[in-house]
């Protein structure tokens, strides 16, 4: 058995020295993930979709003393996947840690047998396939740092029907990749783990304040969850903290998915 002293302590901050990737950084959890790893010492590359969501989450970190760099990428386009770690690695010396965060997620049609194919290749193309091809092109410098992580950004929906069936089914995808990935990777010194988050306050969610309230009350904690909330447990899967801990996945859910309020409420009479 390894003595727990086998896992020497930091010095300083968890990912003093670091390069870390994170896609869909400019707003929502991306962004609030990329400047909690930067206030514990990462060099954060800020990838987006949109360059200028990306610019202005790196400006800010870079106001409060961090370092990040922003970059658009489209992960859907294996070219820009590559040359954002290609910059990434040029820019730190470095890639510890990939964080795939980057997702589409289009509303159902009323009946199934509406729904387009366009609509499910977005989506799996986008949230499933886009998380393949940034890992692809980021393994063999998480395997060189030595340290290397990839934490990939879940959901419930890929657990229980929550609705939207291809974003639940890509995310279901990302679960089994998770763990097909861990285990191809752990012997070459990489860890992959998944963070299923419940419903996350994001932009996703503006102007629908009223839906937020009433959701607040079937989770056991009482509230909804904040961007912070799923930084918080990203940084901890990515960082030697858990360093003996691959293939798993983490709901930070406020108990959604540990109990069923609908059944409980349905024996009582309530």
């Amino acid at each position: 058995m390894t003595s727990p002293s086998a896992i020497p302590s930091p010095a300083g901050p968890r990912f003093d020295g670091y390069g870390v990737l994170i896609t869909g950084a400019g707003q929502g959890i991306g962004a609030a993930t990329a400047r909690r790893l930067a206030s514990e010492g990462a060099r954060v590359l800020v990838t987006d979709l949109d360059g200028d969501r990306a610019a202005h989450t790196a400006a800010a970190i870079r106001e409060t003393g961090g370092a990040a760099e922003a970059l658009s990428c489209d992960v859907a386009d294996r070219a820009a996947v590559e040359a954002a770690v290609g910059h990434a690695v040029a820019a730190f010396g470095s890639l510890d840690v990939l964080v795939n965060n980057a997702y589409a997620c289009t509303p159902d049609a009323p009946l199934f047998e509406d729904e387009p194919d366009e609509v499910w290749q977005r989506d799996l193309d986008i949230t499933l396939t886009g998380p393949y091809r940034c890992a692809r092109a980021a393994l063999p410098h998480l395997v060189a740092s030595g340290r290397g992580a990839i934490v990939n950004i879940g959901s419930v929906n890929g657990e229980q029907d929550f609705g939207n069936h291809a974003y639940s089914a890509a995310k279901a995808g990302l679960g089994s990749l998770t763990r097909t990935l861990a285990g191809h990777a752990g012997p070459r010194g990489v860890r992959v783990n998944l963070v299923a988050p419940g419903t996350v306050r994001t932009d996703a969610w503006a102007g629908r304040d009223a839906e937020l309230s009433r959701l607040s009350s079937i989770y056991p904690l009482g509230r909804i969850g904040e961007p912070d909330d799923i930084a918080s447990a990203v940084a901890f899967l990515a960082s030697r903290d858990a360093a003996w801990i691959t293939g798993t996945t983490l709901r930070v859910d406020g108990g959604l998915t540990a109990t069923d309020y609908g059944f409980r409420d349905a024996v009582s009479g309530a």
